[in-house]
């Protein structure tokens, strides 16, 4: 596992990258869509998407700011934008592009966007305070920021079970990669705007369980998301190991569900303001 921050991510997401769009994690779609819904995106609008995965709010986003409007999805993870790409040619989008790239370097001038969206991906960076600014500088008077990241207890009961697991083969990697813990809670998302100096985000949570059809959907969620990471770090044995204690866990406590809570911050930017 690489040292740097982004580079962690992006040797994750290109690692989850064959699983990522697996129909066990359904989540991606719904929570990317809800994000675009709760922005109500305005027609023709220009939007940047960062850590934008395969287009899970930036597709809904350039359906509805239509043909007139124009989405840029950005991500660190090449292999989840070859996927993007090719969803928004299959659904005949000519009005979005995708591109690698960093929220803490974006090559975008300051208001250059009517909206900026970073859905599951503020907590990659060590200074979330710092990226949530670099967004927000982006936007045009008037502009809107959308953030969502998971709230508090995600993916349990499994999560728990799965970095027990871990513990058992590799104490080393327990809790190694796992940032999204860092701001589950509506206080500690608050703060981060607060610290950018973004003044009174409206911040929603959604409660939510998603469903697991059988064990083997559980593992097939680990290995598209962010826990394949650590999965990356075991060798053959380790891994079955872990493999095998994640499907009896599911199996013999007969877990049908596992939470996915979610936080959505909406701001503002005011018509007249100082850029940083």
């Amino acid at each position: 596992m690489p040292e740097r921050a982004q580079d962690r991510a992006a040797f994750t997401y290109n690692a989850a990258a064959d699983f990522f769009d697996a129909s066990p994690l359904g989540f991606w779609d719904y929570f990317g869509r809800r994000t675009i819904e709760l922005a109500s995106l305005p027609s023709g609008s220009r939007v940047l998407d960062v850590c934008c995965g395969t287009g899970a709010s930036a597709l809904p986003a350039a359906e509805a700011v239509g043909p007139k409007g124009k989405v840029i999805g950005v991500d660190l993870a090449k292999q989840l934008l070859e996927s993007a790409r090719t969803k928004a040619i299959q659904r005949r989008l000519g009005n979005i592009e995708f591109e690698i790239g960093d929220m803490l370097s974006m090559r975008f001038p300051v208001a250059s966007f009517d909206v900026v969206v970073c859905v599951f991906g503020i907590f990659f960076v060590p200074d979330m305070a710092k990226a949530v600014s670099e967004l927000w500088s982006r936007i045009r008077p008037g502009g809107k920021l959308a953030v969502t990241t998971w709230g508090p207890n995600f993916c349990e009961p499994a999560s728990d079970a799965f970095w027990r697991s871990i513990k058992n083969v590799r104490p080393d990697l327990h809790k190694g990669f796992n940032p999204w813990d860092r701001i589950d809670s509506p206080a500690s998302l608050r703060d981060i705007f607060d610290q950018a100096r973004i003044a009174s985000p409206n911040i929603t949570r959604e409660d939510r369980l998603h469903p697991i059809n059988s064990a083997e959907d559980w593992w097939t969620i680990v290995l598209g998301s962010g826990y394949r990471g650590t999965i990356e770090q075991l060798d053959l044995a380790e891994r079955q190991k872990v493999q095998e204690a994640n499907l009896a866990f599911i199996r013999d406590e007969k877990i049908s569900a596992i939470e996915t809570n979610v936080l959505y911050a909406l701001a503002t930017k005011p018509e007249t303001t100082n850029f940083k």
